[in-house]
């Protein structure tokens, strides 16, 4: 469900709440209490994605409430943070749990800073302890990644140019050999991917408003000249650069290219090419990543084309480890 991203006029919050699913317990209160609801995912969170998760672990938690009979925001106390989180730990990975309790405690500090609970319940609980050295973001082999690639068909047998392969190659190419996160990916339009001098650069809008502009991969500008050339969309600047597909027709439309119908391309062109089926989206940024540094490439390098603030989470994609070899495993001997 997707949260409003602006707040109508205050006489429309009725038509907002028609819109959004509210909890029970804010359903129940004022109207100036679901204005603040609605403030807190609209006005304070820019992130789409963080917009989503965080409505989605508020609205479990309240549900989890419901049924246990607290049905006033004021009923709320730290010993029920505690129990759901405690209950939440028990069930689910701790990283999902943590952002479960950050989307509570700051609902909370943005109702009590907006005057309608006195304290908040969520300040004082802890979340469970999580630390990663080695990032879980499946990756694929140089290899692998290399094969799901040319696995892409480009070309009907009568020699018509596949659109949704050239999309579809030049896509993953993309998210390849750029680092670039899938939600900065889908958002491109044409005007983004442009020559400069003898050479072309993609302009990405990471999370965070971060502005990114990057030189562009030789193959991957290979990829991506053949997929506009054939698709006629070199002139029109303004357009989604990534077009959805007009069912099964192999066109292309005019509206822009979802995250999850790439989760779902992906899926389908893994399942092709005979690679790991429990790949993502987040894998090529993973697999180049870590395909740059078993190339010689440094860390730090790394850490500004992927945007990073910190080398350590650059460090998380790096997998050249990974891998452990049966000559090593004879080493042990008894």
């Amino acid at each position: 469900m997707e949260i409003l991203p602006a707040l109508p006029p205050h006489s429309e919050v009725e038509k907002a709440r028609s819109r959004v699913f509210l909890p029970a317990q804010i359903g129940r209160a004022d109207e100036k209490t679901q204005r603040r609801f609605l403030e807190f995912f609209a006005a304070t969170i820019r992130n789409k994605n963080t917009r989503e998760a965080y409505y989605r672990g508020v609205c479990k938690f309240f549900a989890w409430c419901e049924a246990r009979g607290i049905g006033e925001l004021t009923q709320v106390e730290p010993l029920i943070v505690a129990a759901f989180i405690e209950q939440e730990t028990e069930a689910h990975q701790a990283q999902t749990v943590k952002q479960e309790l950050a989307a509570i405690r700051k609902l909370f500090d943005y109702l009590v800073t907006g005057q309608i609970v006195p304290f908040n319940p969520a300040s004082s609980v802890r979340g469970p302890s999580y630390s990663i050295d080695i990032g879980k973001t499946p990756v694929l082999s140089r290899e692998d990644a290399r094969r799901l690639l040319e696995s892409i068909p480009v070309a009907y047998k009568d020699g018509r140019p596949d659109l949704l392969g050239l999309r579809d190659r030049a896509l993953i190419g993309l998210m390849v050999y750029s680092f670039a996160r899938v939600s900065a990916v889908v958002n491109m339009k044409v005007s983004d991917y442009r020559q400069n001098g003898k050479r072309f650069e993609v302009s990405l809008h990471e999370k965070g408003g971060k502005f990114h502009r990057l030189p562009v991969h030789h193959k991957a500008e290979e990829y991506l000249d053949a997929y506009l050339e054939a698709a006629g969309l070199s002139e029109e600047k303004k357009t989604p650069l990534w077009r959805s597909a007009d069912g099964k027709s192999g066109r292309l439309t005019e509206k822009a290219l979802g995250r999850i119908d790439v989760f779902r391309m992906i899926k389908r062109r893994a399942k092709v090419a005979g690679v790991a089926l429990d790949i993502g989206c987040h894998t090529f940024r993973a697999t180049g990543i870590t395909a740059y540094l078993l190339g010689g490439g440094s860390v730090e390098s790394a850490q500004q084309i992927a945007k990073h603030k910190s080398p350590r989470t650059t460090k998380l994609y790096d997998r050249r480890g990974d891998k452990v070899t049966l000559d090593e495993i004879e080493r042990i001997t008894l």
